[in-house]
């Protein structure tokens, strides 16, 4: 028998191309009154308060919010949920201190893998900059793959048009545009981000009533909310870890780090996006504990959908794809335009790579061949980077005569990853 889908696919692809395309426009419209160099890898350091904040958030909050939290929270319960949120935006926290000291000792650079030369040489140096890129890479397929699914869960499109579709849109203009032409789009997108994901909690609010609450879910599923559910504990603290350890190695961060026009704005920034940042990834996390309370049987990672498009509304279909893409295409355009200044800047330094050259282009359409799970790629990347910052934790201490506490996180991911 076959799936009945809340849209043609003639419906959702036209959606996907007009959107994508509208994004293409305004991102090279944008990057014709801004060339150069300095704007293509730091927006010639001038980015205001808001831009800044709504460049950091959106970049932030991926396609993965739509599938990663709901689907945690139906087995690590309220601690999943508070480790996903509070990991998320711990970043944004840590490069208030960081992120100041970094600017003033190295003013002129535009990445975190310029900074490690400095400090640690070139043999760390090389190791971080290809672990950054490899990151990176894992990142953006696991975007793409979120969004492609998103999709066909909508209406049986392929994954592969989709992925097609936002990859060529996407790197049309972030490619020209650079930094720019992202933190541009970012804006836009992190408004409509904003708006429609308002628009679902009011609906799932006023559809759902009294079941969308702490009581209801206390009531179905007690060990959800229960303080001695040890799961609960070991999944929040796994996930704070892992979502906090990978963005650390997000180019992207580092170079909106650099593009503020100040560090009283860089500060603001920072602290504003963390406090955005909490409750968006904590209310997709508690749609899943809702949905697994209403049905048990739904689909972990679909617990936002299964709320919002239980009556099988096409405006509300529009809506979700809508958010889909501003989601994906926000993250996707800056980890390009990161994994593009890395080659450019520390590539060059490091492999000699011709001055001229662009190869990013051959790599990135790779991406369209990708076929494996989000949730493999996700926690691939999270192994590799806890790895890598362990490392760079041992050498970091042995340079103090310390020893570094850094392994056991990544001890903690391996069990977890294991079960």
């Amino acid at each position: 028998m076959d799936k009945t889908y809340f849209l043609t696919q003639t419906s959702s692809l036209t959606l996907v191309i007009v959107i994508s395309l509208m994004f293409v426009f305004l991102g090279l419209y944008n990057s014709k009154k801004h060339q150069g160099l300095n704007n293509y890898l730091t927006a010639n350091r001038n980015v205001g308060l808001f831009s800044l904040t709504t460049s950091l958030t959106a970049s932030a909050l991926g396609a993965w919010i739509l599938f990663g939290p709901a689907s945690a929270a139906t087995w690590g319960g309220i601690g999943a949920v508070i480790g996903y949120s509070l990991g998320t935006a711990f970043p944004m926290f840590f490069l208030i201190y960081l992120g100041k000291k970094i600017r003033k000792e190295f003013p002129k650079g535009s990445s975190l893998i310029e900074f490690m030369r400095k400090k640690f040489g070139k043999s760390l140096f090389k190791l971080i900059l290809l672990m950054t890129i490899f990151y990176m890479f894992i990142f953006l397929c696991a975007e793409v793959t979120a969004v492609a699914v998103l999709i066909n869960y909508i209406s049986g499109t392929k994954l592969w048009i989709t992925a097609l579709i936002v990859l060529l849109s996407t790197l049309a203009y972030t490619l020209y545009g650079g930094l720019r032409a992202s933190i541009f789009t970012d804006n836009i997108q992190m408004i409509v981000i904003g708006v429609l994901l308002l628009i679902s909690l009011f609906y799932i609010k006023t559809f759902i009533g009294s079941e969308f609450s702490f009581e209801f879910i206390n009531k179905k599923n007690p060990q959800l909310l229960s303080s001695s559910y040890i799961p609960s504990y070991t999944a929040g603290l796994t996930f704070f870890i892992a979502v906090a350890a990978t963005n650390l190695f997000h180019q992207g961060n580092w170079q909106r780090v650099y593009a503020a026009k100040n560090s009283e704005t860089l500060r603001k920034s920072l602290i504003i996006s963390f406090f955005i940042i909490i409750p968006v990834v904590f209310y997709m996390g508690f749609t899943g504990m809702v949905a697994f309370s209403l049905d048990p049987t739904t689909r972990p990672d679909l617990g936002f959908f299964m709320l919002l498009l239980k009556e099988q509304k096409e405006l509300l279909s529009l809506l979700v794809i809508v958010l889909g893409l501003a989601l994906t295409i926000s993250t996707v355009d800056t980890l390009v335009n990161a994994i593009s200044s890395l080659i450019v800047v520390d590539g060059k330094a490091t492999f000699k790579f011709n001055k001229k050259t662009n190869y990013l282009n051959l790599s990135v359409l790779c991406l369209v061949l990708s076929n494996r799970s989000a949730k493999s790629e996700y926690f691939f990347k999270t192994v590799s980077c806890l790895t890598f910052l362990t490392k760079i934790s041992v050498r970091a201490s042995r340079r103090r005569h310390k020893s570094s506490i850094l392994i056991l996180p990544f001890f903690l991911l391996l069990i977890r990853g294991s079960r």
